[in-house]
């Protein structure tokens, strides 16, 4: 099994709505993708953002931590042949037009805290959602 290592973001609106990305237009997940070379997760984070929802005014709050899970295999069953250890981070933006630059993330939505985890495809990305949200 590989590991690969994912950097990414929960990103607040004015609002106080949650950006969830569409990907490959079958799963919604928080924006995050793979940390490049020579970037930081922090850098990646923010580039992920962008491509996935067109966000580039993003202010950052504080580190959120790290989690791991499995790729999504068919049916939304784990693929265990890929784990994803994932570094999230906490922004804010005053930026509320999404248009994603990335084909394989084609929708973003602005959603409402309470909805988010209901949207989010994967356990481990709603586990970790919820847990931020009873900490907010």
């Amino acid at each position: 099994m590989k590991t690969i290592q994912i950097s990414g973001g929960i990103v607040l609106n004015s609002k106080g709505e949650v950006l969830v990305v569409n990907q490959n237009g079958n799963s919604w997940s928080l924006p995050k993708g793979h940390i490049e070379k020579g970037e930081t997760a922090l850098e990646a984070a923010k580039r992920e953002i962008f491509e996935e929802s067109g966000i580039k005014s993003l202010i950052f709050k504080k580190e959120l931590g790290k989690y791991k899970r499995f790729k999504i295999g068919l049916n939304e069953e784990d693929d265990r042949s890929e784990q994803k250890e994932i570094s999230m981070f906490l922004f804010t933006t005053d930026e509320s037009e999404l248009k994603p630059r990335d084909k394989q993330n084609p929708e973003a939505r602005w959603v409402d805290k309470k909805d988010v985890a209901k949207l989010l495809t994967h356990r481990k990305d709603k586990e970790f959602f919820v847990k931020w949200l009873k900490g907010a």
